[in-house]
């Protein structure tokens, strides 16, 4: 047998990863890279994407960069036109685009806000794993898809009714998906804990920060690379066993990691 390392490698193999411009989906990207994989890049911000694609070149592989609002079809559409006509194959696709659009208390978020939030986090999801998987199928006779959720998923708590709902829905779509889609495509999602991007670090206070830890078993709030490094495994051959799995990389998260107050009825 070949040193096990080698399964997780991804030499040959091409990798769409949205929202990749910062945060979590610019540490994928890099740890893809790092394990052979050329990276399409997208996101709406330009200059970023260039940055992110700038460092994947600095691993010896190609980086595609597409400006794309993953909300509009017609762009999604482009985006994955564009990535099979550069490079012949699809054979990851990372859905990490999306967020909360704004904690709201539950009285104050009206349907407009329910339905944008669903749509940007679990809508394009959905549309781009449709877009993707006959293509991972015909291209490269195999695929991983991989969508990054939420601890919000499965612990509720007051104002992220939104937000909680959109990821919920996600990770069951990821499980109808992954029975859809086998033998051929793999689907699986990862539930971020409190991570410290540059969302969180928008907000963060000493007492916030306090709070989390308090919450969170490894005492410790997690980094954009501890995402990075399940995703790899999940997208790599190692995981080739592995599909409607949702996996945890949260600290050890069994409450939510902050107390919210409750609607006032």
């Amino acid at each position: 047998m070949d040193s096990i390392l080698d399964r997780f490698r991804l030499d040959g193999q091409v990798a769409i990863v949205t929202g990749s411009g910062r945060g979590i989906g610019a540490a994928i990207a890099m740890a893809l890279a790092d394990a052979g994989a050329d990276v399409v890049v997208t996101a709406r911000s330009v200059d970023e994407l260039e940055q992110t694609a700038a460092q994947v070149r600095e691993r010896g592989r190609q980086a595609l960069v597409i400006p794309c609002d993953i909300t509009d079809a017609a762009q999604r559409t482009a985006l994955v036109d564009k990535a099979i006509e550069h490079f012949g194959r699809l054979d990851i696709l990372v859905n990490n685009a999306g967020g909360s659009l704004g904690m709201k208390p539950t009285l104050e978020t009206d349907p407009e806000h329910f339905d944008a939030c669903f749509q940007f986090n679990t809508t394009t999801a959905y549309a781009m794993a449709v877009l993707c998987a006959p293509l991972m199928a015909k291209t490269a006779q195999s695929g991983s898809i991989i969508n990054i959720s939420s601890v919000a998923a499965q612990l509720p708590q007051p104002g992220f009714i939104s937000y909680g709902v959109a990821k919920a829905a996600m990770d069951f779509m990821t499980l109808n998906l992954a029975q859809d889609f086998a033998p051929k495509v793999r689907v699986n999602a990862i539930a971020v804990g409190s991570t410290l991007t540059s969302s969180l670090e928008a907000i963060m206070t000493d007492d916030l920060e306090k709070a989390i830890l308090e919450r969170t078993p490894m005492n410790r709030l997690g980094d954009p690379e501890d995402i990075a490094a399940c995703a790899l495994f999940l997208a790599s051959p190692a995981a080739s066993y592995v599909t409607g799995e949702i996996y945890g990389v949260n600290g050890g998260l069994t409450d939510t990691p902050v107390a919210m107050p409750r609607s006032e009825l």
